[in-house]
């Protein structure tokens, strides 16, 4: 199947380094009839191909954005809009771009998921702001922030020499929250069955705050058209009225999963009391932990001010990797992420603290930011990883 990139709603992604070959180009690499400063000057922008192809594409909405009107008022009225008035797409021209296909290639010829990530949070951070745009330029525009990312399943391998399109929607809306769908779809001849093309899954789940009170704020209402945009908005409702079930109650345990964790906790007790008698099929959980620390840049942040999610998202999956890789002994292959939480911002010049714990399917990340000046550490955000590598058991301590 051939993606049709000349569909208005199609946004093609580009390269962001000039080829040495290419003579063509311009020296200065801009359009010296445009008088709008260039994307890449933008400030308060985490750039990548797809960022950059995003911000081109809608770049006066983001202009709003970035310098919203002084002491403007509030949306004054809700608008009524539909899943297809938001739904985006990118192209990624792979099978072409070959500098665009070394950006994207891992070591297995194969995509690199971390950075898929990082695109799937812009691309979701587009489609809220057109959900939530009033088209006003007299009213000052809402925050948008990401707040969860309520699952991520790879359906199979994507490959880094054939072309991808990810494609997004808003599928359902609360009074200031958004629940939006993406896919992530790469054909072959051999498969031109829209279903089976199918490569990732993935919900993101973003809030809407006051620009200038900083509180929540309604947004636009959602009104499904087709069966499937009806049955997508059912089943995201089902999912909030879940969440909202799971964060009053946390104590919850699913049947037998109690047994399995006192079972975990007393092989974990015979490692520390009586070594010799412990299972050698089994090392404690406290064995596989790594971690990893950075100083968060100017360069990553978003709009906002603020790190960007999917850089986040971006570094803990690749550290999950790195972790399931030394454990296992063997390359081992991405199912999912169970869920990812987003519980405060992460500020720019902040040492951001990544920590992690393994299971031999599982792996968890908990990200901690540290104000070292003001001797502030906080946890920022949790990631659950899943990988199918079954190697060995992990006795809890």
């Amino acid at each position: 199947m051939e993606f049709n990139c000349s569909s208005p709603t199609t946004i093609p992604v580009v390269s962001t380094f000039a080829s040495p070959f290419d003579t063509s180009a311009a020296v200065n690499g801009s359009d010296s009839t445009s008088t709008r400063k260039p994307i890449s000057l933008w400030p308060g922008m985490y750039h990548s191909p797809v960022t950059n192809a995003l911000w081109e594409a809608k770049s006066q909405i983001f202009e709003r954005l970035l310098d919203p009107p002084k002491d403007a008022p509030p949306q004054s009225e809700l608008l009524t809009k539909t899943p297809s008035q938001s739904r985006t797409s990118i192209l990624y021209n792979l099978s072409s771009d070959y500098i665009l296909r070394e950006q994207y290639r891992d070591p297995w010829n194969e995509v690199r998921i971390g950075k898929l990530l990082e695109d799937l949070d812009a691309l979701a951070g587009t489609i809220s702001v057109k959900h939530c745009s009033d088209d006003d330029s007299t009213t000052r525009p809402l925050l948008l922030v990401t707040a969860s990312v309520d699952k991520i399943v790879l359906k199979k391998p994507i490959s880094v020499d054939i072309d991808l399109k990810i494609v997004g929607s808003v599928i359902w809306v609360g009074r200031s929250s958004i629940e939006i769908q993406l896919e992530v779809i790469q054909s072959t001849k051999e498969n031109s069955d829209v279903s089976d093309s199918v490569a990732l899954t993935a919900n993101f789940i973003f809030v809407a705050r006051d620009s200038k009170t900083g509180k929540a704020a309604p947004v636009n209402r959602l009104s499904p058209e087709t069966e499937r945009e009806k049955f997508l908005f059912e089943e995201a409702e089902a999912r909030s009225k879940l969440r909202k079930r799971k964060r009053v109650d946390r104590r919850e345990f699913e049947h037998g999963e109690i047994n399995r964790l006192e079972a975990l906790l007393a092989e974990g007790r015979i490692f520390c009391d009586m070594p010799a008698l412990a299972d050698r099929d089994s090392i404690l959980l406290k064995d596989t932990h790594l971690e990893n620390a950075l100083i968060c840049q100017p360069q990553q942040r978003n709009i906002h001010g603020r790190i960007f999610g999917g850089f986040l998202m971006h570094r803990a999956f690749e550290l999950a990797f790195s972790t399931a890789y030394a454990f296992a002994g063997l390359v081992p292959c991405f199912l999912e992420v169970d869920h990812v939480d987003f519980l405060r911002p992460v500020s720019i010049f902040l040492l951001f603290v990544e920590l992690l714990a393994s299971t031999c399917i599982s792996i968890y990340i908990f990200i901690f930011h540290a104000r070292c000046c003001s001797r502030l550490f906080e946890h920022s955000t949790s990631f659950y990883l899943a990988f199918n590598h079954y190697f060995m058991h992990i006795a809890v301590k």
